[in-house]
């Protein structure tokens, strides 16, 4: 099996994107896709093939890929943002994983954006926030129950999406902040805290053995390396303004070696045009 890793460039019109906790401030969107690119770049170095789709000018949003699906081996879950103005976005996501997977849809009055799902093995959390309501986390579970999956819902308060406030950063090991979240949820695992001066620290990506991290949240990667981990960083503070996190702007999944194309290389793929 191969990674690959679903992409798409920051849009021209960024800095009009939705915001819930932060306040607004002056995105500077040369930077940000500076910063993308070398996202992409620590991705493709972790062995990832890149599948790029093409920037949206008029979708503010649309770089942060991982609120249109969660993919799992089994299947795709399409979801169905909470902000509506991010649900254009969703059909050249869910054209571009067809042919890796089977896809289930959630409908309305369900809400779901994929950073507020969080997949630790068998496990999978469900953050319960203003972008997924609990509609959505039933269909979630209705759709994964019966392959083996538990879906065990999470409220969070003070943060964006779960994956604001906790994320796997190994197999059993969890980054959090206490404050947003009830650490009870993730008793059985080992658990690390972000540092107090630094809350927003808790997204972290695994690829692989090593994890994706931003460069900003020095005191708490001291922490993650203390424990041993691969840390390997990004710069992520312009996309940070927009309320997006190194996990937000990749959708990570395993496809058989043959489709890849070759890991690291760039596959473009052209979407049919939105009726």
């Amino acid at each position: 099996m191969a990674l690959m890793a679903l992409t798409r460039a920051p849009s021209v019109s960024l800095a009009r994107c939705e915001l819930t906790h932060l306040e607004r401030t002056p995105i500077d969107v040369a930077r940000a896709r500076a910063q993308h690119l070398a996202y992409e770049r620590c991705l493709a170095r972790l062995g990832c093939t890149l599948l790029r789709l093409p920037e949206e000018p008029d979708l503010p949003d649309a770089v942060f890929v991982e609120d249109a699906a969660v993919v799992l081996d089994e299947l795709a879950v399409i979801t169905r943002p909470g902000a509506p103005s991010r649900r254009a976005e969703l059909d050249a996501v869910a054209t571009a994983l067809a042919p890796h997977r089977t896809r289930f849809t959630i409908e309305a009055p369900g809400t779901l954006d994929g950073g507020d799902v969080l997949v630790a093995g068998r496990r999978v959390f469900a953050g319960l926030t203003a972008r997924t309501n609990a509609a959505g986390v039933d269909q979630l579970r209705l759709a994964l129950g019966p392959l083996g999956y538990d879906v065990v819902a999470v409220r969070v308060d003070g943060c964006l999406h779960l994956k604001t406030a906790v994320t796997e950063v190994a197999p059993g090991v969890v980054l959090l902040n206490p404050a947003w979240i009830d650490c009870s949820a993730f008793a059985a695992f080992e658990q690390i805290e972000v540092h107090p001066e630094e809350p927003f620290a808790a997204n972290a990506l695994r690829v692989g053995p090593a994890l994706v991290y931003p460069a900003a949240h020095e005191r708490t990667r001291a922490r993650l390396e203390a424990r041993g981990l691969d840390v390997r960083l990004v710069p992520a503070d312009e996309l940070a303004k927009a309320e997006g996190g190194v996990t937000c702007c990749s959708l990570i999944f395993e496809v058989p070696a043959k489709a890849s194309g070759g890991a690291g290389r760039d596959r473009r793929r052209r979407t049919a045009p939105r009726g």
